[in-house]
């Protein structure tokens, strides 16, 4: 543990120092003030059986054991989706995804809904967010809507550039999530505060920083495990340095697990066994009150918001679903609410078992494949799936004897209670979420599948069970990757061998390849894969769209014309469609036709950053500057970080003879073009 140990210190000093050059770090602790400070830590794709407070006898996680029994510990808790934004979505709204409605990715967070941030802005606190990668960007419109009520949302991700790695781009390493979030901590120190860190590391592909890629070069998921348990001990360290641990309620969860091949699945978000929804959580409460309390009944990640907000002694919403975790802890006057989900049978002394439910839709989204839900009560775990599947918990931890043909009466009750937690549940969806390509092209980085090829209404296709398609699944989620890190040649070789295994799903196996290629900068080879796809699925949106941007890429544009007039036809509410639509008509000199289509992106989307930029410099260059005047200056508004936005508006002022105006944007482009490259 030694190299470890100096890792830590070295970081510790770092943030300390960075604390230290301003006045606010070095001010009275904030111990015993009334309201306490909250800290929420997010483990991505973090599985609870790497914990040594969970019973991992890997030592991976001393800082995190330390933190652990000075806290309450649930050893049982579970996620509600294995994917990273609808699980954080649950996690910070206290409600289920068929309530919220962000259940798959690129799914905008409703600003109706319960939110932590925003609860504990309202209530005076300093609010900052500190995410590790893309996918968490609401800036980008990975995560729309997540950065409400956050003074800070920090999440200036991009995808990578010539020579540049996936740490300075896709996604940060723990510590540089840290060393931000500390160095706002040093300004905001004096409180109360609510700050969210997110470490991304333990995410494909695993690949920890020294001294952890050569200690755990076998097994580099455990390096990045105990890599971001380093740095979770150096949080805590700045934290008992500047007196603010004691009145902080810290709250660690992860957001899902991962599979390494239980039950066939090799990643996430296609299952529901405990390989990827069983998480650890732990809840620091000020004072340490309750430290190394061991809470055996199940929980869901849907009670951490209303935990949070009840520790803290803020209402909890009618609107949340989840049930404070206080009654679990035993704590004098707790006003821990029902939750829909609450069941009557056995679990704490003096307390009912929870019953726990999850869900994924991600098989049915990407491929058509049916659904799947989890019930977990007493002691099974049931799924309702196509095959249906019911397991002994207690006599068998690993789910592998179905038991639903055998004992069809407790699947049937089990089933029931299901569906009927679900309604009682459910609000009224407003539509299904838009597909937004550049949201997609991002996170297809991260190794996120996200497509309308799965969104049909083939009865066949739904019927599927993901069960029976896993290797299909597994193997393109290995040729994306295959893709992305240049091996061509054994990806395409695969992807030949894939078609002719399951033919009913080539459509989707060559439009993934295709898109992939396209995301490389392969668009000559795509072309011919997303032909292939198009033949197969002459509906999909996505498809056309994609191979449009290929015969664009190559300079093929009366063809990229047609194929993205198509993906218009199929998906008339993309305003990013209708954006690319207007930039192929504009660049074939089709301006009348280029211009509807700039209008409607922005109907769909005023705040459209290229679409106001390209319409309004359109607008100049065809001499009607007063008019390219609202389009480009809404654009500097929309992202006041682009150096070519201030240069157009700067053309357009010029033209108009505004020239104090002009100088003040042409000024602005110069020192944004002169401004290092983060």
């Amino acid at each position: 543990m030694r190299v470890f140990r100096r890792f830590v210190i070295v970081i510790v000093l770092t943030l300390s120092a960075k604390g230290a050059n301003t006045s606010k770090a070095a001010t009275a602790p904030t111990v015993g003030s009334t309201l306490p400070n909250i800290i929420l830590i997010t483990l991505d794709t973090t599985r609870a059986d790497r914990m040594g407070f969970l019973g991992s006898k890997r030592g991976l996680t001393p800082n995190l054991d330390v933190l652990a029994r000075q806290s309450v510990v649930f050893t049982r808790a579970y996620a509600q989706v294995p994917l990273t934004t609808p699980s954080h979505a649950v996690l910070l709204t206290g409600t289920y995804p068929q309530f919220n409605h962000l259940d798959g990715l690129i799914q905008p967070l409703g600003a109706d809904l319960p939110y932590l941030p925003d609860l504990f802005h309202h209530r005076g606190y300093h609010t900052a967010a500190f995410v590790g990668a893309m996918v968490l960007d609401a800036a980008s419109d990975a995560a729309p809507g997540f950065d409400r009520g956050f003074d800070v949302y920090d999440a200036d991700f991009h995808n990578p550039q010539p020579g540049e790695d996936r740490y300075h781009s896709l996604e940060r390493r723990a510590e540089d999530v840290a060393n931000r979030a500390m160095g706002w901590l040093s300004q905001n120190s004096q409180g109360p505060f609510f700050l969210w860190l997110h470490f991304y590391d333990a995410h494909e592909p695993y690949d920890p920083p020294e001294p952890f890629k050569t200690h755990y070069a076998s097994e580099p998921y455990d390096g990045e495990i105990a890599y971001a348990d380093s740095v979770v001990g150096s949080v805590m360290e700045v934290l008992h340095r500047h007196g603010l641990y004691q009145n902080t309620v810290i709250a660690i969860a992860a957001d899902h697990g991962e599979a390494f091949g239980e039950h066939g699945e090799k990643f996430h978000g296609m299952f529901l066994y405990d390989e990827t929804i069983h998480v650890p959580l732990l809840l620091k409460l000020p004072g340490e009150k309750f430290a190394g309390k061991r809470v055996e009944a199940r929980v869901a990640l849907a009670d951490v918001a209303p935990s949070v907000l009840e520790a803290a002694s803020v209402p909890v919403p009618a609107a949340m679903q989840g049930q404070s975790l206080f009654s679990l802890m035993n704590v004098a006057g707790s006003s821990a609410r029902p939750s829909a989900g609450e069941q009557s049978a056995g679990g704490e002394k003096g307390t009912p078992e929870r019953a726990i439910y999850s869900e994924t839709n991600y098989a049915h989204r990407i491929y058509g494949w049916s659904e799947l839900h989890s019930w977990r009560k007493e002691k099974y775990l049931y799924v309702q799936a196509p095959k249906r599947e019911l397991y002994d918990q207690v006599s068998d931890p690993e789910a592998l004897k179905n038991l639903a043909s055998a004992d069809r009466a407790i699947a049937d009750t089990l089933d029931g209670q299901l569906s009927e937690f679900k309604k009682k549940t459910s609000s009224v969806a407003v539509g299904p979420a838009k597909l937004n390509p550049e949201a997609e092209e991002k996170l297809r980085a991260l190794g996120y599948l996200s497509s309308d090829s799965g969104n049909s209404n083939n009865a066949e296709k739904v019927l599927i069970d993901p069960k029976d398609k896993i290797d299909f699944a597994n193997k393109i989620h290995e040729y994306m990757f295959g893709l992305e890190l240049d091996h061509y040649d054994e990806a395409f070789a695969g992807l030949q061998v894939l078609v002719r295994q399951y033919p009913a799903d080539a459509g989707t196996a060559y439009l993934e390849f295709g898109k992939s290629l396209v995301h490389i900068g392969k668009y000559q080879d795509a072309v011919p894969i997303l032909r292939s796809a198009i033949e197969k699925l002459p509906d999909s949106s996505t498809a056309h769209f994609q191979l449009g941007v290929a015969l664009a890429k190559t300079g093929q544009w009366e063809s990229a014309l047609t194929e993205i007039q198509a993906a218009v036809d199929h998906n008339p509410t993309s305003a990013q469609m209708h954006y690319y639509l207007a930039a192929v008509d504009n660049r074939l000199k089709r301006l009348p036709e280029a211009t509807v289509e700039y209008e409607m992106a922005l109907k769909l989307d005023p705040d459209h950053f290229q679409a106001n930029l390209r319409y309004g410099r359109m607008l100049f260059l065809e001499g009607h500057a007063d008019a390219a005047l609202a389009k480009l200056a809404h654009a500097v508004k929309v992202n006041p970080d682009s150096a070519e936005a201030h240069s157009f508006l700067a053309d357009a002022y010029q033209q108009l003879g505004q020239v104090e105006n002009a100088n003040r944007e042409r000024a602005a482009a110069e020192q944004l073009k002169s401004q290092p490259p983060e």
